[in-house]
């Protein structure tokens, strides 16, 4: 849980992701907030995924700062 936070601060910041991960409703999360996912048992990293698409997130950033070499690693 702790990835999904690292990612939710370093792309929106922590006051502003906080607020969105509360507020924001997300259609592909079933018309929740990632809040109300998360607390459903929604998987982390699908909530994320699931609001970086909604919120226009570019891909390359959907994985972090070091996405590339994360990429790389699930590859393997």
């Amino acid at each position: 849980m702790s990835e999904f936070w690292t990612l939710v601060d370093d792309e929106f910041g922590p006051a502003q992701g906080r607020t969105l991960v509360r507020d924001h409703v997300v259609g592909a999360l079933r018309h929740r907030t990632a809040e109300q996912a998360l607390e459903a048992g929604v998987e982390p990293r699908d909530v994320w995924l699931a609001l970086a698409a909604d919120l226009e997130v570019p891909r390359e950033r959907w994985y972090g700062r070091e996405e590339p070499a994360r990429r790389r690693g699930a590859r393997r």
